[in-house]
């Protein structure tokens, strides 16, 4: 249960910024028209986003980033109650890096102990 811990994103990971809607199905079901025809625009060759720098692992577009790439916006796109946004956010962080990085790697290491202090 994660109801001790708070979510925090932890820089230089941008597990959530592979955006290949083979593996993200949930997430274009909980956008709009609009927002999947973006979502899928943003999508490169490799499934990662086109606006994420793979090298330094930032995204490039952070400030004007769309609302489905922030975190203060998935209680509402899945329709999760504002109390548990944060449990949700954890969850799907957990789950995203261990896709994409593995559920012994360093950037779950580096998540696990961020969300811990950050409460």
């Amino acid at each position: 249960m994660t109801a001790c811990y708070s979510w925090s994103c932890v820089s230089n990971c941008g597990a959530c910024c592979r955006l290949d809607p083979a593996q993200r199905p949930e997430a274009l079901e909980a956008l709009s028209t609009e927002q999947k025809q973006l979502y899928l625009e943003m999508v490169g060759s490799d499934g990662w986003c086109i606006h994420f720098d793979t090298g330094s692992r930032r995204c490039r577009i952070y400030a004007s980033r769309p609302d489905f790439c922030r975190v203060d916006q998935l209680a509402e796109l899945f329709d999760v109650e504002p109390a548990e946004q944060s449990d949700f956010a954890i969850a799907c962080c957990r789950d995203q890096i261990r896709v994409e990085y593995g559920g012994r790697s360093q950037e779950r290491k580096r998540f696990e102990r961020a969300i811990r202090t950050n409460h």
